[in-house]
């Protein structure tokens, strides 16, 4: 996935580099999302990877689909330019990220990235 306004976002596909970044990772659960995060070396320069997940917890296949696809258009807005570089993420939708609003989401993933250090300095408050 490529974001042409600002960096390049890739994304986790396989089963292995989600179970990684859980084991690894630091993670931080909000009311609407749970972020996992994995910090790289420190001389990886290569783009954000990101991966999103929805258990049946949080509904059918068509509310699992909807909350990812939500999450994807936050990730969009937020992650090139909060997001510290070097860092893999995994997002997992919440039963309330159906009904959360969309600046909830976004306040939720700028406050994760906080609480697991991947936020950029610029941007911290």
């Amino acid at each position: 996935m490529r974001n042409p306004s600002s960096g390049t976002l890739e994304r986790l596909q396989k089963r292995s580099e989600f179970l990684n970044i859980a084991r690894i990772g630091r993670k931080a659960v909000t009311q609407g999302l749970v972020l996992q995060a994995r910090a790289l070396e420190p001389d990886h320069d290569g783009p954000l990877r990101v991966g999103y997940t929805a258990s049946r917890k949080v509904g059918g296949a068509v509310q699992r689909n909807r909350a990812r696809r939500r999450l994807r258009a936050v990730v969009h807005d937020v992650l090139n330019t909060m997001a510290a570089p070097g860092h893999e993420f995994v997002l997992i939708a919440r039963a309330n990220t159906l009904s959360r609003s969309y600046d909830g989401l976004v306040a939720d993933l700028r406050r994760a990235l906080s609480k697991v250090g991947a936020l950029k300095e610029e941007t911290r408050p």
